[in-house]
């Protein structure tokens, strides 16, 4: 049997694959200097036991939102105020009983403890907030919470029951449209400020790369022209600074299987299917059991073809499905696996579920299909979405 040291490489191209991980946070972010100084001027007023007003951010994944408001955080709490900031991923917190409690965890250490109601945590907010606390609220990905509209309701509740803090909320989302399911009340109360973060350019990713080379590689192991590539490829694709990063991480881990010395183009180019399909595994992984089988039915379909190849009006070579027939395929699949099929209601809210994770996208259908229904496509590659959900569903 082989020992650790036996398994260890002998050589290493990597200082420290860490810094290469999208989660790393520098000292300096570059290219969104201005957009964090404009959150700092926004949070500001807490910090003068004012209340900020909310902030949503927009952007696609990987432009450095997250990170941007992280900087901001890791420079708020090293204040003396009494303001803090509370960070929450609503992919993991995503109701509003979950956040309350996760928030309240910090003040109120019974709350380790289950059975406490809505009310107490409600009450216990506003005692809280009445000391003159003020909380910034930090909802990442906020459109996964089920019952957005009542949390921003709870939450600007306190603020009129409060005499001296408050709360308020910074939201960060993947899509401009998620305001559309809120209803007027809660788009009135969050929407005091937006913020859009672009998406990178191929220059802009290429000064994002080499920032990190110097503590993540060795001393010239990445070709200038590997670096170049990723960060082109990545610009085309997507502008996606948590892509660009994994593309140049594969690279390495190739380059160095193969025992190079240097991560050339032809790495970047082996890289980047693979790390196609890591990104969407991550993702599909974490869906629920219900959710996947209905990403496997829209994949297989996809694959095989809609039934409908051409329909009045409607050219279907698109890649574009009927929901119904996709419900079909669901009941198949839950029929091999010995499941019960949710009814149409749910499966539609498992594809809202899944565009949110841009897992797919829906449309509804044109006045050249006969009834109403919508249309549903793909957003990633069919066969990497069947493999990792044969995988998880049948052990495939």
């Amino acid at each position: 049997m082989s020992s650790f040291d036996e398994l260890l490489p002998k050589h290493t191209i990597f200082k420290n694959t860490s810094i290469l991980s999208p989660h790393y946070i520098p000292k300096t972010l570059p290219f969104r200097e201005e957009q964090i100084e404009e959150i700092k001027k926004l949070l500001s007023p807490a910090l003068r036991d004012q209340k900020p007003k909310n902030l949503i951010i927009y952007g696609k994944t990987g432009t450095g939102k997250t990170c941007s408001v992280r900087k901001v955080m890791e420079e708020f709490e090293r204040t003396e105020k009494d303001a803090k900031m509370h960070y929450l991923n609503c992919r993991i917190y995503n109701s509003r009983y979950r956040i309350l409690q996760r928030i309240l965890k910090g003040y109120v250490p019974e709350l380790e403890k289950a059975g406490f109601g809505l009310p107490y945590l409600y009450e216990k907010l506003i005692e809280i907030t009445n000391k003159g606390h003020q909380m910034v609220v930090v909802l990442d990905e906020i459109d996964m919470i089920k019952d957005l509209d009542e949390l921003v309701y709870t939450l600007t509740r306190v603020n009129d029951e409060t005499r001296n803090g408050g709360v308020s909320i910074i939201g960060i989302s993947n899509k401009l449209s998620f305001k559309d399911a809120l209803d007027s009340r809660s788009r009135s109360s969050l929407y005091e400020t937006e913020m859009l973060f672009p998406s990178y350019t191929s220059e802009q990713l290429q000064k994002i790369l080499m920032q990190r080379l110097p503590d993540g590689f060795v001393e010239n192991a990445v070709e200038s022209s590997a670096v170049n590539l990723a960060a082109a490829i990545t610009a085309r694709e997507s502008g996606d600074a948590r892509y660009a990063l994994k593309l140049l991480l594969k690279a390495g881990e190739i380059a160095e299987h193969d025992g190079k010395n240097k991560v050339d183009d032809g790495d970047v180019d082996a890289a980047r299917q693979k790390v196609e399909i890591d990104l969407t595994g991550e993702t599909v992984n974490t869906l629920p059991e219900m959710h996947q089988i209905v990403l496997h039915a829209i994949a297989t379909l996809t694959m095989n073809g809609s039934k409908y190849s051409r329909l009045e009006g409607m050219d279907m070579a698109d890649g574009f499905l009927l929901s119904g027939e996709a419900y079909e395929e669901y009941e198949k699949i839950c029929d091999r696996l010995k499941k019960k099929a949710r009814s149409p209601r749910w499966f539609k809210e498992y594809l809202n579920d899944l565009e949110m994770l841009g897992l797919i996208t829906t449309t509804p259908s044109s006045k050249g299909i006969r009834g109403h229904t919508t249309l549903i496509r793909l957003g990633q590659k069919p066969e990497d979405v069947c493999l990792i959900t044969k995988k998880n569903l049948f052990g495939e």
